[in-house]
């Protein structure tokens, strides 16, 4: 079977792992996409994206279009011949001209089982929404956001304790097996399409540092659910008087309470148990401003008087 001439397209970590995996295969990496450079850090200095290092590494060309509206960048991709666009995570919506630039069209790799979450953030939506399974969706793509027939989909369990980080490495490591799977069987005429059934579909809205401010009028559950779909980014957190309190792993206990939602119900090694709507949620592991992530443990042993029952953690509007 010959080897592919491919362009690929994508911007993260989750993107590059998949790049990876086109280099180390058989087939011919011609082009790469990416988002412009950003500023990142504390100079605030332009940064290449993961994707962008990993093919300049590798010296693949690269392109980094804002948007496929500018003149000849339509003809700059179609001049690199290529047979298939892999796409993943790229973070632009792709016009007609450019999906049927390629000989075979453009491929997505989409991290949930499509249609449930379409949008920029499915991995973390899925955990956020208590989703029991999730997995990997291979898709033949058309001009809609994520709507396009389905070639492969690879279905696993969301654990209990995941966490967006978490489930971001599961699903980069099953990503890139079930892209090279689905272009053998492109290649061989064997890949089978399967359209989406739109009313199941879901928007995956992206992330926002806005959002993480934990609302303590939720469900104990709810709130553990978004603790751990915003660890690592953009990380749930908490108001104490002035303090800003990062929260990484926080559980929901079966318990009830009639303290107003905010109120510190109880405070021990075990943990710190803070009343919501409908039970408690115990804090366990939490960062304050300037320190690194501790246990709850350590934090109630060095500073036995930063949380006291009664006291009221601000809460979301």
């Amino acid at each position: 079977m010959d080897a592919l001439n491919i362009v690929f397209a994508g911007t993260p970590d989750f993107a590059a792992g998949h790049l990876q995996a086109l280099i180390d295969s058989r087939h011919n990496v011609v082009g790469v996409y990416s988002q412009p450079d950003r500023p990142a850090g504390r100079g605030k200095k332009l940064q290449p994206s993961p994707v962008k290092k990993l093919a300049l590494e590798h010296d693949i060309p690269v392109f980094q279009p804002l948007n496929f509206k500018q003149e000849g960048s339509i003809e700059e991709l179609e001049a690199l011949n290529a047979d298939i666009m892999i796409v993943v995570a790229y973070g632009l919506l792709l016009p007609l001209a450019v999906l049927e630039a390629p000989k075979m069209g453009c491929l997505n790799v989409h991290a949930s089982i499509l249609p449930r979450w379409r949008g920029a953030a499915p991995i973390q939506r899925a955990i956020q929404a208590g989703d029991r399974e999730t997995g990997i969706t291979i898709m033949q793509m058309d001009v809609g956001l994520d709507t396009g027939d389905m070639l492969s989909k690879t279905i696993f369990d969301i654990d209990s304790n995941e966490t967006g980080g978490s489930l971001h490495d599961r699903l980069l490591a099953k990503g890139p097996k079930a892209l090279l799977q689905t272009l053998t069987l492109l290649q061989a005429g064997e890949a089978e399409a399967e359209k989406q059934d739109d009313t199941l579909a879901n928007y995956a809205h992206k992330l926002s540092k806005e959002e993480a401010l934990i609302n303590w009028s939720l469900p104990a559950k709810d709130i553990e659910h978004n603790v751990r779909a915003f660890n690592p980014f953009p990380c749930a957190y908490t108001l104490l008087g002035d303090q800003r309190i990062k929260v990484w792993q926080a559980i929901a206990l079966d318990e009830a309470t009639t303290l107003l939602p905010g109120t510190i119900a109880r405070v021990s090694t075990d943990g710190v148990d803070i009343a919501t709507s409908t039970g408690l949620v115990r804090l366990l592991n939490v960062q304050l401003a300037g320190k690194k992530a501790m246990a709850i443990s350590d934090i109630v042993n060095g500073q036995p008087n930063l949380f006291q029952p009664q006291h009221m953690f601000a809460s979301q509007a």
